[in-house]
């Protein structure tokens, strides 16, 4: 993949941040460990991993396979 040429703002970060803060909250909340989140939804335990400490941006499809998991609606976990 590509590197970008200039890095993102620190508002892009700081919210990918809080998206993968979202994201453990429903997991843990809901009694999923990283690997059943994965196994349901066809991924490996290390992208949910990156996800939730903010290293990685889902793919709008993966954002849709992980709220459908976590019983909630995408609008929950991007706010």
């Amino acid at each position: 993949m590509p590197t970008r040429r200039t890095p993102h703002p620190d508002w892009v970060i700081d919210r990918r941040r809080d998206l993968g803060r979202r994201i453990g909250d429903l997991r843990r909340s809901t009694g999923l460990s990283q690997d059943d989140l994965a196994d349901a939804i066809g991924m490996e335990r290390r992208s949910i991993q990156r996800y939730e400490r903010g290293e990685r941006d889902p793919r709008y499809s993966e954002l849709l396979l992980v709220a459908q998991a976590l019983g909630v609606d995408v609008t929950d976990l991007v706010q």
